[in-house]
C-alpha cells in the first residue's frame, strides 16, 4: 500500500525517526519524491551480504574493483540527493566509467543486485540502473524464488535469462567470473554461486 503525506510537519517527524533507527539505510529519491524502502528481512540481509562477501574474494578484496552491500548511486553531481537509488551490493571495477563522489557514485556499477522484497520496486528501478551505464544488475526474487539477469544492451538493460529451483542451465555473467543458478532445498531454494575461472569453487547461499 502507497502512502503520501502531504503535511510537511509530520514528514519531517517520519524521516527524523528512520533516521534515528537506521531503516533509512536504503531509502531513495526518485526524481524528488522520497521513497521508504520496505524494511529488509534477515533472510534479504544475508543473502545480500554473503553475495557481497563472494565478490570481494573474486575481486582480491579491493584490488581488482569495489564491492559495497549498499551505496549511493545517483545521475547527477551537484543536488544528487534529488534522484538517487541504493542497490544491495554493487560492484565497480577497476576503469569503471563511474565516478567515486565519496557521498556517492555518479553513474552506475558494473553490476549490482537487487534482493527482491515483498512492496518494494526493484524491476522499476532497470531503467534508472540503464540511464546511468549499469552493465547488468541480478535480481534475486523470492516469491516465487527466481533468479533474472539483465544486460545493458544498446541503452537498455534486457532479461538475458532466468533461474528458477531445479533449472539445469547457470546464469554466466559478462561483467564478473561468476554464474548464478538455483537449487532446490528445504526450506527454501539455495543461491549458487560458481567461478567462471581456472580455480572453479562454488558457494552456495
Amino acid at each position: 500500500m502507497a502512502t503520501l503525506v502531504l503535511d510537511s510537519y509530520v514528514e519531517d517527524q517520519i524521516l527524523e525517526q528512520r533516521r534515528a533507527s537506521g531503516g533509512d539505510r536504503f531509502d531513495e529519491v526518485w526524481d524528488g519524491v522520497y521513497v521508504m524502502s520496505p524494511l529488509a528481512n534477515n533472510e534479504h540481509q544475508l543473502i545480500a551480504t554473503r553475495l557481497s562477501t563472494i565478490l570481494q574474494v573474486i575481486l582480491n578484496f579491493g584490488e581488482r574493483g569495489l564491492v559495497f552491500a549498499g551505496v549511493n548511486v545517483s545521475d547527477r553531481d551537484d543536488g544528487w540527493k534529488q534522484n538517487y537509488r541504493c542497490p544491495d551490493v554493487a560492484v565497480f571495477l577497476n576503469g569503471t566509467s563511474a565516478i567515486n563522489r565519496e557521498s556517492h557514485w555518479l553513474g552506475g556499477p558494473d553490476f549490482a543486485v537487487e534482493v527482491a522484497s515483498q512492496g518494494d520496486r526493484s524491476r522499476e528501478k532497470l531503467g534508472f540502473y540503464a540511464t546511468v551505464n549499469t552493465r547488468e544488475v541480478l535480481i534475486v526474487d523470492r516469491d516465487p524464488w527466481a533468479l533474472e539477469l539483465y544486460r545493458l544492451v544498446e541503452g537498455t538493460l534486457t532479461r538475458v535469462g532466468t533461474s528458477r529451483p531445479g533449472d539445469a542451465e547457470a546464469l554466466p555473467s559478462e561483467v564478473v567470473p561468476l554464474a548464478f543458478r538455483l537449487i532446490a532445498a528445504e526450506p527454501r531454494p539455495m543461491i549458487e554461486v560458481a567461478r567462471r575461472d581456472e580455480r572453479g569453487e562454488s558457494w552456495r547461499i
